[in-house]
């Protein structure tokens, strides 16, 4: 499956999950966890999206192939680990889970930072 394939599927779940929680969960959970639920699907449209982009610089010749795989990986990871955790804290209200946030925030930040290098490589 391609990054583009993977990135798509991440929007729409993006869509989704933001619908769901300004209709299905607008009555159920409090303003702070609305807040949480909110930026949880901020995060994911916006590296979901860089993942869509990122190919581009590859057909570009800017890019290797395998560097767009690799970005999108940790893209990818950074979504489950940041959204995600944000996503089950919203619903369950379980604190701890906050303790993940932060790898999946570590996880967009590197792959900024690695995507930077690889453009500034070529």
């Amino acid at each position: 499956m391609t990054v583009s394939v993977i990135a798509s599927v991440l929007l729409a779940l993006a869509v989704g999950l933001g619908a769901f929680g300004a209709h299905g969960l607008k009555d159920r959970l409090d303003a702070y966890s609305l807040g949480i639920w909110e930026k949880a699907v901020f995060y994911q449209v916006v590296h979901a999206m860089a993942m869509l982009v990122v190919p581009l610089f590859a057909r570009a010749g800017a890019l290797p192939e395998a560097g767009v795989t690799r970005v999108g990986l940790v893209f990818c990871a950074g979504i489950f680990l940041f959204s995600g955790s944000l996503y089950v804290l919203a619903l369950s209200g379980i604190r701890a889970l906050g303790a993940v946030t932060p790898l999946g925030g570590l996880c967009f930040i590197g792959g900024w930072l690695y995507l930077a290098w690889l453009l500034a490589r070529r």
